[in-house]
């Protein structure tokens, strides 16, 4: 298994630029705008979010400007990790009752589940 980003949420581009950028150093690139209908399918926010990607050579964040205080905010958090065979994994998952959901995104379909305390995990095949 291979971590690929972690995905967590800022009130402000502001605050996200002095916690990721300026503090951890790491680089801001790939700035976009998740669109509402992909907001509402993967996080069950019926708005479109900013989305700003901060990375150097070994981590990656996705952070994602909700405008709000943690305390006001659906889930948005998550970890995003590789597998080696996606089929075989979500079978294992089915196996043990964990929670999936497939998103359709254009031609490909995003891969969720839920550990059994609620964390969101996105999964990528290798």
């Amino acid at each position: 298994m291979h971590l690929k980003h972690v995905g967590l949420t800022s009130s402000s581009e502001e605050k996200a630029d002095a916690f990721y950028a300026d503090l951890l150093g790491l680089t801001k690139v790939e700035p976009k705008i998740l669109p509402q209908n992909l907001s509402k399918a993967i996080f069950n926010i019926d708005t479109e979010l900013l989305m700003i990607n901060y990375r150097d050579e070994t981590s990656h964040f996705e952070i994602f400007v909700t405008g709000e205080n943690r305390d006001n905010r659906r889930q948005i958090e998550h970890v995003c990790l590789e597998v080696g065979n996606l089929e075989v994994f979500l079978e294992k998952c089915r196996r043990l009752n964990v929670d999936i959901s497939l998103i359709p995104k254009g031609d490909k379909t995003l891969t969720f589940i839920k550990d059994f305390d609620g964390n969101l995990f996105e999964i990528k095949g290798g």
